[in-house]
């Protein structure tokens, strides 16, 4: 069930996560590729609101463990449409980053980090929108998505425990979880397997201390 839940809560990490996290995904991570962001209208560059590699190895205490995986750094919102076909019509926004974010993105970038001693991933996400309307309107949308997944019976398996508030969702299905939080044109997410639970809140919290209100 363990691996299980990794492979939903992580699918972009969906190889990975299949084998139970437990391996080393081999290779150089390399600059992304240009974005969505090249013609941007957004105020706020999400570039410079996430972290450096070294300030997430020190908020998990992963040291130079800690890794970006390969590939899995980039500035398009990807939507798995395989691993999307599996689930409920409700969730299937779990896999289809377009879908979680919404249609009116501006700059996007997204990068999973891998910790293979202890068989645990993070990602740190950030999406930006053109006002503050539009990134409420976003949010909303993916609050609504969250609850309607979580009121399905698969919902256990894909949200388990969610919690909404005005700025944040928060979802945890044993040892993984998804927090997204909103500050004023920019959505982040942090997603998260394996590391104890203060970590994506201390991640979160960094993140959006960069956002300008």
């Amino acid at each position: 069930m363990a691996a299980t839940v990794r492979v939903v809560l992580l699918g972009l990490a969906a190889a990975l996560c299949m084998t139970g996290c437990a391996h080393t995904t081999a290779g150089t991570a390399v600059r992304s590729v240009p974005g969505i962001d090249d013609d941007s209208r957004s105020p706020v560059d999400v570039d410079t609101v996430l972290l450096e590699q070294s300030q997430m190895r020190a908020i998990t205490g992963a040291g130079d463990d800690l890794t970006i995986i390969p590939s899995m750094d980039g500035k398009w919102p990807v939507d798995i449409g395989q691993l999307a076909d599996t689930a409920p019509p409700q969730c299937r926004w779990y896999f289809t980053e377009t879908q979680t974010f919404g249609p009116e993105i501006e700059e996007f970038h997204k990068t999973t980090y891998q910790y293979p001693p202890r068989g645990a991933l993070i990602s740190q996400g950030a999406a930006a929108y053109r006002d503050p309307e539009t990134a409420r309107r976003a949010f909303d949308g993916l609050t609504g998505l969250v609850d309607d997944c979580g009121s399905t019976t698969s919902g256990s398996v894909f949200v388990g425990d969610w919690t909404t508030s005005t700025d944040t969702v928060s979802t945890r299905t044993g040892d993984c979880g998804r927090d997204y939080r909103l500050k004023s044109v920019v959505l982040v997410e942090v997603t998260f397997c394996a590391f104890p639970a203060n970590v994506p809140d201390i991640v979160v919290t960094n993140i959006l201390a960069n956002v300008p209100s």
